[in-house]
């Protein structure tokens, strides 16, 4: 098997694969037509991801250096050689480069070997026999078999769903839309989290929905709190994400939830509970806060965060008396979700794809989290193990919105704690949120940490000005 011997350490470690590669066949190491390792196994020789090495063979591709065909894997093509295929062409002007701001704002699973994994799936989705299937109009709720494959997604939270209870949507925030649309009415109540995703936000505005953020502490929202609320107001419903919160990632105990559940009960409103992070609990054994009342909550989540961005495929999962309501909220926003897309995720998920990638993602957020823990070591920052993002609580005399500010100007994005406020005019939070899997690389994350610890550490950040 060929192994590149990698001179150039001091640029990425793709290039110094590509390099080797063109080198390797310019001295007749490598000839025209040879069989080059597949993704796993050179990835183990050198002790890097498989996404690495997809860059290193797309890079190499890019430059006329190989060629890859699916049932024969990559080989070798000789830049002399007349039979050889023309390269891919070059990045065209709207191509991206390589970026001059390291984004920490927005929370997705670490993309470096998303590639490796999914071209697979996306091969088999187009070999499938039922793939004319996934071309035509689906049935309200979507296709049985795709609703079949989100009740088995939901298994691994809620042990008994049937997927005759499950609504296939086109990802988390249409689902939100959805439950939102469908279980409030235009002027009613609805309570999230005093900080929360602010999509939220968005959708209440758009859809004339009185919005209020509940009082939360470090497991979320503070059940006293709630209950003050609901005697002043009747609230339609609340929305809240019980486990790795966005963007404070407290994460509710069982006792927790089951107050929270008793609270609904007695003042009689819906749940939503938002568990797209559900799989990145610290504990797997405590139940999704749907559990604890299961009549009067619709569960909601998507393969967004543990799959990919792009896989727009979310699932709801309702009582069977509020099933029609969603069904018709669904039709009457998109009519109904890409079934192409819902038959992939249907793949990824029947082929136990999704439990090798959340075992990745996890591993990979783990060492992230360690990072990220040395780096700020001595300042304040709430956490999960194996949460995507932490909360960065900063000292005096910074505020959220200058640190923000400053550190979009030192080359690094994050979010400050104003843009997930529930309710304008409250006080102003100290706290930014830091997402640690955008950056490709561990190395572009500790470069982008190092900065804002830099940052902060600022006697005067006056000078800046």
């Amino acid at each position: 098997m060929w192994v590149p011997q990698l001179n150039d350490l001091n640029q990425p470690m793709y290039l110094s694969i590509a390099d080797a590669l063109a080198r390797d066949i310019a001295n007749g190491v490598l000839r025209h037509g040879d069989r080059l390792p597949t993704l796993r196994e050179l990835a183990q020789a050198l002790d890097v991801t498989p996404g690495t090495i997809s860059r290193a063979y797309s890079e190499a591709q890019r430059r006329g250096l190989m060629q890859g065909e699916v049932g024969r894997g990559s080989y070798v093509l000789d830049p002399q050689a007349k039979d050889r295929l023309p390269p891919p062409a070059a990045p065209g002007p709207l191509a991206l480069g390589r970026a001059e701001v390291l984004d920490l704002s927005i929370i997705k699973p670490s993309g470096e070997s998303l590639e490796y994994w999914l071209r697979d799936a996306l091969v088999n989705l187009a070999r499938s026999t039922d793939f004319a299937d996934a071309l035509d109009y689906a049935p309200d709720g979507g296709h049985p078999a795709h609703r079949e494959a989100g009740a088995q997604w939901l298994r691994r939270s809620l042990p008994h769903a049937q997927w005759q209870q499950v609504v296939v949507t086109a990802g988390a925030q249409h689902g939100l839309m959805v439950a939102m649309s469908a279980l409030s009415g235009c002027g009613d109540l609805v309570l999230c989290e005093a900080l929360c995703y602010p999509g939220i936000i968005s959708l209440a505005h758009g859809l004339q929905r009185r919005l209020r953020g509940v009082p939360m502490d470090e497991e979320g929202i503070i059940p006293a709190a709630l209950r003050d609320i609901c005697q002043q107001e009747r609230p339609a419903l609340l929305i809240c994400v019980a486990t790795c919160q966005n963007p404070t990632t407290a994460s509710m105990s069982h006792r927790r939830r089951a107050e929270i559940a008793a609270i609904a009960e007695e003042f009689d409103f819906l749940l939503v509970d938002d568990d797209i992070y559900g799989f990145l609990a610290a504990d797997p054994s405590i139940a999704p806060l749907a559990a604890y009342a299961p009549e009067r909550s619709v569960y909601l989540t998507s393969l967004s965060k543990s799959v990919m961005p792009a896989l727009r495929t979310g699932y709801l999962y309702s009582p069977p008396r509020l099933l029609s309501r969603l069904t018709s909220m669904v039709r009457s926003s998109v009519w109904m979700p890409s079934p192409l897309t819902a038959q992939l995720a249907s793949n990824v998920i029947t082929a136990g794809l999704d439990e090798q990638l959340i075992r990745m993602q996890r591993d990979e957020a783990a060492a992230r989290q360690a990072l990220a823990a040395q780096i700020f070591r001595g300042l304040v920052v709430r956490t999960q193990p194996h949460s995507y993002h932490l909360w960065l609580e900063l000292p005096e005399p910074w505020s959220a919105d200058e640190f923000t500010l400053l550190a979009r100007a030192q080359g690094v994005q994050i979010l400050s704690g104003s843009q997930f406020q529930a309710e304008r005019g409250g006080a102003l939070s100290r706290g930014v949120r830091v997402v640690l899997m955008s950056p490709t690389s561990r190395d572009e994350l500790a470069f982008a940490l190092t900065r804002l610890a830099s940052l902060i550490s600022t006697p005067d950040p006056r000078r800046f000005y």
